[in-house]
């Protein structure tokens, strides 16, 4: 593998685990703080905040500078602050180093991506993404995992120090190992934002936030799913996330080939497309104890051969502005993971069971298809009138 890319692996990795091993640790942290779960619930929300904010600013203010040096800038505020965050006291303190931690986390990814397509071979560039994200899903394979055990059974503070190890690794992988590169971009701070004004990023957007969406629908409630639903023990959850984990980190690689083949709008249709009957499949198949774990691995296959053909497009609607329009998919990414748990927390509060999420993550699904198949309209009508200009021309 290429060592740059192995670096924004690494970075992936890191990432991926801070964001997700907080969930398995969440009463963990409560009782350490002496507050309620619910409570606790707003760290995450602080984290995802921090990326929705840190996205288009941290990219926007490093566009000036060496790519490489941004990367390594940000994996060392990453580092930093996540490390700091395993000696946080109170409420408080950690709520704010939580935010801090997040700022780094969509720039990251935004300017890897465009980096990691940079760095490919012509025609692989979807290949050299999905290896960055490999990082994120390997977290959820192993590191995630990892890190709940040792949180749960030592002390929380582990999980974060060990996050701290991982950003170290990665500060040293991009500086030993990026090449030095041209500034993210040749626009003003100012003139970065002027994509705003293109229709079709702030479609492409709204069907990550809606339908990765439906992901987090399911996701956030796989627990009581393996054990209330299903019937499993406890300790079936942690194998339930491994599964899951593990058909991340092939869906991963196969939505990379997809959008190589189909183009990246017909791999993203396609993906969500299985995404909706697997999670319709599941509110019926969920009660077996053997087929609920075999969906589980399956929905995490399928829902991540969105990742890269996603990421494909908004840096292909972005042009000239690249690396911010990558950037703000992660914002949009992460506003996918509050308001589809939200979402599908409302019917399970009205008594319609755990299933209830999955009807929710297929419905987020289905509309993200419609928003996509509204974006290739759009795409047919312009060449369409572009080929009619061309013949009044000719």
């Amino acid at each position: 593998m290429n060592k740059s890319l192995l670096s924004l692996a690494i970075g992936g990795f890191g990432i991926g685990l801070t964001e997700f091993v907080i969930m398995g640790i969440l009463p963990d942290v409560a009782s350490a703080f002496s507050i309620s779960i619910p409570q606790a619930g707003h760290f995450i929300s602080a984290y995802a905040l921090g990326v929705v904010v840190g996205a288009p600013l941290l990219t926007g203010l490093g566009s000036k500078w060496p790519a490489n040096k941004v990367l390594l800038g940000l994996m060392l505020w990453f580092t930093v602050f996540n490390t700091l965050s395993a000696f946080a006291k109170g409420y408080t303190s950690f709520l704010i180093l939580r935010f801090l931690s997040g700022l780094p986390h969509g720039a990251f990814f935004g300017i890897g991506a465009v980096v990691a397509g940079k760095l490919s071979k012509p025609g692989k560039e979807a290949q050299g993404i999905a290896i960055m994200f490999s990082g994120l899903t390997i977290a959820n394979l192993l590191g995630v995992p990892l890190g709940t055990y040792l949180g749960k059974h030592f002390s929380w503070n582990i999980s974060f120090l060990m996050v701290g190890v991982v950003g170290i690794l990665a500060v040293t992988g991009v500086k030993l190992w990026m090449p030095a590169l041209k500034q993210s971009s040749e626009n003003s701070f100012i003139s970065e934002f002027k994509i705003f004004k293109r229709v079709e990023l702030w479609l492409i957007i709204l069907l990550t936030t809606i339908g990765t969406g439906g992901f987090f629908a399911w996701y956030s409630y796989i627990a009581p799913l393996i054990t209330e639903v299903a019937g499993h023990p406890d300790q079936m959850v942690s194998l339930a996330m491994i599964l899951a984990g593990l058909g991340m980190v092939i869906g991963n690689f196969i939505g990379a080939k997809m959008s190589e083949k189909f183009g990246p709008m017909q791999a993203i249709i396609i993906t969500l497309v299985l995404m909706v009957v697997a999670l319709i499949a599941n509110t019926y198949l969920a009660t077996d104890k053997i087929l609920v774990l075999v969906m589980t691995f399956l929905i995490g296959t399928i829902t991540f051969c969105i990742s890269t053909p996603i990421q494909v497009a908004i840096i292909k609607v972005s042009k000239g502005s690249e690396t911010l329009g990558s950037s703000l998919n992660q914002s949009a990414f992460n506003i996918g993971n509050a308001s589809g748990a939200y979402f599908a927390g409302l019917p399970i509060a009205m008594g319609f069971g755990y299933t209830a999420a999955d009807w929710v993550g297929a419905t987020m699904a289905g509309t993200g298809i419609i928003i996509a198949l509204v974006i290739m309209a759009i795409r047919q009508k312009q060449t369409k009138r572009k080929k009619a200009l061309e013949a009044c021309y000719s």
